[in-house]
This record gives C-alpha cells, structure tokens and sequence, in this order.
C-alpha cells in the first residue's frame, strides 16, 4: 500500500511514482501553460496561477477562444500541459500519457454537447450503466437518488432522444454524480437549458453543493449566468488570467477593464473624458457601472438623452456630452426622454 506522502501508478496508470505536496489548495494549478496548436503564433493558456476550495462552485468565464475549455480538460488530466502542473489534494494529475483511460478517477465531466449519452436508451439505464452489477440493490438505490436530485425520476422510462435540452443536460449531471465524484465539471452546463429553466438547474446544483459537499467548476461564456450561483471566479483572456476571486468582489473592485467590461458592462473612461465629469481625479482610465450614475433632470445640464432602452425591470438610458457617452441604469421608469438634458451625478468609481 502507498503511504501518505508517495503514490504508485494504478492499473490504468503509466510507470511514475509522484510525491505529495503538502499545504496546497484543494485543486491547485501553477504556472500552467498550453498552446492550442503547433504553430508559432497560437494564442493558448499562459503561465496560470490559481487555487479551487473544496467544496465550493468555480466559474471560468471569459470570451469565446479564451481557454476556458482547455483548462476544464487539463484540469481532469484528458490534455497534457505544455508547462506548470495541477495537482489535486496534493497529487499531481495524471496526463493522457500516464493513464491507459485519461481522466481523474476522483472527476467526471460533463460535455456541452452530452457526448456521453446513449441518446437511444432510457434516463434510469444511461445513469445505472455507470455503476457495477456487484450489487443490483445498492445500484438500484443510487441511480434512484441522483436521478431524484436532479429531478428527472419521472422521466426514467423515456429515451434521452426524446428529451428538452433542459432535460437531457439534468441526466448527464445525473450520470456524472451517480458514481460519487468528488469533484464534477461542466462545460457550458446552461448553454442548451432554456431560461425558464435555467434558475431551477442552478438552484438544484447549489443544493446538491451544499448537501454532498462537492466541488463544482463550470465554463461559461456569460457572467450574467453564474454571478448569483458561484463561489468564486477565474477570468480569462487570451489564455490569460485577468481575474479570480468571489464574484462581489471582483465586480464591486474589477482589477483591469477587461473584468470591468465583462461582469458589468461598464463605463470605461479616458483621462480626458473623467476631466470635464470628475476634475478633481487624476487617472489613465476610470472604471464606472451603470448603476453607480444619477441622472437628475436639468434643462442646463450637459448631458444630452440619446436613448431610453426597456430591459424588463430597469431601463437603459445612454447619455452624452460631446464626445462622451454613458451607459445608465434607470429604475424609475418614463423619468427620461430623448433629447432632455440631464446632470451626471457619479456615485461610485474605480481608478485604473
């Protein structure tokens, strides 16, 4: 048997033997890097840094061709870095190169696209196919609870073909938590889940969070969709890391204007644009949400009302003075017409 601070390759594994580094995050990447392809100029990961807690949902957003599902894969050990290294409790994650079957025993992995669907079988038989014959009663029991969990007990019988892209996405998590993953992650888990149903996959994914002690990290392309549901976040640019941390914080303090830009669509300021707003700041550039400006009525005010946009519960009202436009929130609704002319009141700003 290993001991506690070395471990030997499994039956699936390659001929490495790997020490175990105390004192690290529960998952932890350093300094990692990747190339999408062999050519010189390929953008790809580059020098990551970065912890993941037990127990907790981690969102990697960013836009699209960021790395964010090249990272999910290195993270499961399906890709090989090209520098750096993940460990997971302290061990270093295996690469395709050093298991017979790529993937950490202690992860699953769920597709964007539910590549591992048996699209022709039924829900109760693509879930239970993950579990062993040794004991038909225990499989039975498990393969009833997480399809409970996820709430899709009644759609046993049907064949996934035959199922919503709501549907479908509940029994691949289902299929992946069958089995007791520590660890579970999810590529673009609400991408295919119509918005009706995408508060009910949330909130049942933070309840099985909370109750069987997981660890979740998912990509996503839209910040809107995991602000509310994760713990923490990893922002990423051209395979860069931009931000990480909980999402309040990064939103309430961005660190750069591509987080700014991300989470909230900010107003992102020139110096010479702040000078006739805030004369009193000395900055490159100012980072301001739409929510920290005021607009007050004024017929000698000078900005102009160039367009009131309904968003459902708030207006979007755009404002300009010269050669500076600001992107407001308005909750007051009818407050504003285009072409009146408004003062700018600033009620929160971060410095660049």
């Amino acid at each position: 048997m290993a001991s506690d601070t070395t471990i030997s390759s499994s039956s699936c594994a390659g001929p490495v033997s790997e020490e175990r580094k105390q004192g690290l995050a529960y998952i932890h990447v350093e300094q990692l890097s990747k190339k999408f392809s062999d050519k010189p100029d390929s953008l790809g990961l580059v020098d990551l840094s970065f912890g993941i807690e037990e127990g907790k949902i981690t969102a990697i957003i960013g836009e699209s061709g960021s790395g964010k599902s090249t990272l999910l894969r290195l993270i499961y050990g399906l890709l090989k870095p090209d520098a750096g290294e993940i460990r997971f409790r302290g061990w270093k994650v295996p690469t395709p190169e050093e298991k017979l079957i790529p993937g950490h025993e202690a992860m699953r992995l769920v597709s964007q696209h539910f590549d591992d669907l048996n699209t022709y079988a039924n829900v109760w038989d693509n879930v239970a196919s993950r579990l062993s014959n040794t004991n038909l009663q225990e499989k039975h029991d498990k393969t009833e609870i997480a399809l409970n969990s996820l709430g899709i007990l009644r759609l046993a019988k049907q064949r996934v073909v035959d199922l919503s892209g709501g549907e479908k996405q509940r029994v691949a998590i289902a299929r992946a938590l069958v089995s007791g993953p520590e660890v579970l992650l999810m590529d673009e888990p609400f991408n295919q889940v119509d918005a009706s149903f995408r508060d009910h996959l949330q909130r049942d994914i933070r309840k099985i969070v909370d109750e069987m002690g997981l660890t979740v990290v998912l990509v996503s392309h839209d910040p809107a969709e995991v602000l509310a549901l994760s713990d923490a976040i990893l922002i990423l640019k051209s395979g860069k890391l931009m931000a990480a941390g909980a999402p309040a914080a990064i939103y309430n303090n961005p660190p750069n204007i591509y987080a700014a830009s991300l989470l909230a669509r900010s107003n992102i300021l020139t110096a010479e644009e702040v000078e006739p707003i805030m004369p009193e700041i000395a900055a490159n550039e100012v980072i301001i949400h739409p929510e920290w400006i005021d607009l007050v009525p004024d017929a000698n005010g000078d900005f102009v009302v160039e367009s009131v946009l309904f968003k459902g519960f708030y207006e979007e009202v755009m404002v300009q003075y010269k050669n500076i436009r600001l992107r407001c929130i308005n909750k007051n609704f009818t407050s504003y017409r285009v072409g009146e002319r408004v003062q700018v009141k600033i009620l929160n700003f971060v410095l660049c």
